[in-house]
């Protein structure tokens, strides 16, 4: 690990000098510079905390530091934009979502409960299909996304029956919040063809009415592929044209770099053709989902190079469930089990120790990422165990492997990772929308009191990463670093206070650490000469407002590049 945090160490104080030197030549005149001034500036540069102003020239940081100093160093033509005293960050890049998904449920009937949306009972769940339904009275299905059993009224899943009384002439096809749970009515498992004789697939339970054989709509984990493959899909024209409107949600959000965290081979064409014909202006970085028992072909490639904006990061495993699902892999058992599951009920996994074993070798034979889900702490052993055995045969390799959720993460999980030299990312809103929920009925106060051990993380050495999984809860980093800094539930109580980040930490998170993430942080997550002008106009500054507050500040501008994407200057 020494080794490894060596070389990012000299590597990254190696691009800042150059950076620094950089900001010394003046322009001729400062035609084709743009100098922002008036700012409250948050770099995130330890070299330079803070500053008054910064020059952009050609897509990239020119210069930072007092108004006097970037103004004289820009040039007497530069252009010149007073900010009005609001604050200016890096762009914020999205270490863990979903784009391809976000374009999808983007046509889909919203679910979600509040704040993101209005569903808080099966009643408005209905409801909302209904007027779905009656908008599209064409639609060969009726599709949702967004539901959320531990935020219903009834605090169950909606059933065949729910849905049936919905549509009994079409299949009625749900994407519970987490992704990984669908609600279905007896048309859709009919169209699947899932009867009382269909067997559990591996990693995945088809939920049983009280007769214990009876499908009773709710599909868990692999079992969702069930249905899944008899989705009609749009043309690409349509796919392509979802990707770039899913594009504007994250520019909205102040996000400069986007992930596609789980890709189908479809999915990675689709990115390469809207990437071919302009259509992004955000970087796009996609993993390719490799599922148990598959292998990494001969013709997939992976690069840490853009072409058009978009790169094949390198590849996603998906080793267990969801926490609040009830589905993570778990060490110890869950406080409640789920409906159909007895005392003791621990969570499963979803691959066999030879394929993650298989996966992972031929992931380090050639160098590509790997970043993989594991929200439970037993999901975790299995990605430490075989991570740490293969890495004796690549010492020198800087693989940066990446855990993605790491709920439950272990005071000796956290440890054996700083050892490997791999990233936990934190799905760190989870206190929020299901701190009470993993209290009361998932994990217990002691286990949810750890629930995304940030502190932890920072106390080990780690460069710890956060995300939202959007569209799992929406694109807000501002609520994501509230959440991460007070670890306040729905019902206003702190849940692990001693797992609290500190706001720079929690920025830092969203920035410089996901740049290092994805092997960019020589190029992004810090103002600094030298660096690409990804940059966020805030409202006000996190770092001095009330904590309590931080949630309330608002995205004005985002700038790609030095060009504004959305907000003011757009």
């Amino acid at each position: 690990m020494q080794a490894r945090t060596h070389r990012w160490i000299l590597g990254a104080l190696g691009a800042a000098l150059l950076g620094a030197c950089a900001a010394k030549p003046v322009a001729a005149g400062g035609e084709g510079i743009t100098v922002l001034i008036n700012a409250d500036i948050v770099t995130v540069d330890e070299e330079q905390p803070s500053a008054e102003a910064v020059a952009i020239r050609e897509g990239r940081i020119f210069a930072v530091g007092t108004a006097a100093d970037v103004l004289q160093a820009a040039g007497p033509q530069a252009v010149v934009r007073d900010l009005g005293g609001r604050t200016l960050v890096p762009g914020f890049i999205d270490a863990h979502g979903h784009l391809a998904i976000m374009a999808q449920v983007a046509s889909m009937a919203d679910l979600q409960p509040p704040p993101a949306g209005e569903v808080s009972s099966i009643a408005d769940l209905q409801a909302k299909l209904a007027g779905w339904r009656a908008a599209r009275p064409a639609a060969p299905a009726i599709t949702g996304f967004g539901y959320d059993d531990s935020l219903l009224a009834e605090a169950r899943h909606p059933d065949r029956h729910d849905l049936d009384a919905v549509a009994a002439d079409v299949p009625v096809i749900l994407l519970h919040t987490s992704a990984h749970f669908i609600a279905c009515n007896s048309a859709c498992l009919a169209l699947a063809g899932i009867t009382a004789e269909t067997d559990d697939p591996f990693g995945g339970v088809i939920r049983r009415e009280a007769d214990g054989v009876t499908p009773n709509g709710v599909l868990e984990e692999t079992a969702m592929y069930l249905v899944l493959k008899h989705l009609p899909a749009p043309d690409q024209s349509m796919r392509i044209a979802g990707l770039a409107a899913a594009q504007k949600v994250y520019a909205r959000a102040g996000i400069t770099t986007v992930q596609d965290g789980a890709t189908t081979p479809q999915q990675v064409e689709d990115m390469r053709k809207a990437a071919a014909d302009g259509a992004f202006y955000l970087d796009i970085v996609a993993y390719q989902h490799f599922a148990d028992g598959t292998s990494i072909g001969e013709d997939f490639t992976s690069s840490r190079a853009y072409d058009g904006n978009f790169r094949v990061g390198g590849i996603k495993l998906i080793l267990d469930g969801s926490p609040q699902g009830r589905t993570a892999w778990l060490t110890r058992p869950y406080v409640v089990p789920p409906p159909g599951q007895e005392t003791g009920y621990s969570g499963y996994g979803t691959y066999s120790d030879e394929s993650v074993e298989a996966l992972l070798e031929g992931a380090h034979a050639r160098g590509i990422q790997v970043i993989a889900h594991v929200n439970g702490d037993r999901a975790i052993d299995q990605l430490l165990e075989f991570e740490g055995a293969i890495l004796g045969t690549y010492q020198d390799q800087d693989v940066r492997t990446v855990a993605i959720h790491a709920q439950t993460a272990r005071e000796d999980q956290l440890d054996r990772m700083a050892e490997l030299g791999m990233v936990p990312s934190f799905f760190a809103a989870h206190p929020f929308f299901w701190g009470d929920w993993h209290r009361d009925q998932v994990l217990g106060p002691e286990r949810a009191a750890r629930i995304s051990p940030l502190a932890s993380a920072k106390e080990k050495g780690l460069a710890y990463t956060m995300h939202t999984d959007s569209p799992v809860v929406p694109a807000d980093f501002m609520r994501l670093i509230w959440v991460a800094v007070n670890r306040e539930t729905r019902t206003g109580q702190v849940l692990g206070p001693a797992e609290k980040a500190d706001p720079l930490d929690a920025l830092r998170a969203v920035t410089l650490n996901a740049a290092r993430q994805y092997f960019e942080e020589a190029d992004k997550g810090s103002i600094t000469p030298g660096k690409r002008a990804d940059l966020v106009v805030l409202s006000a500054n996190p770092l001095k407002v009330d904590p309590s507050t931080i949630k309330d500040i608002r995205v004005l501008e985002t700038i790609k590049d030095g060009k504004a994407v959305f907000g003011a200057a757009e």
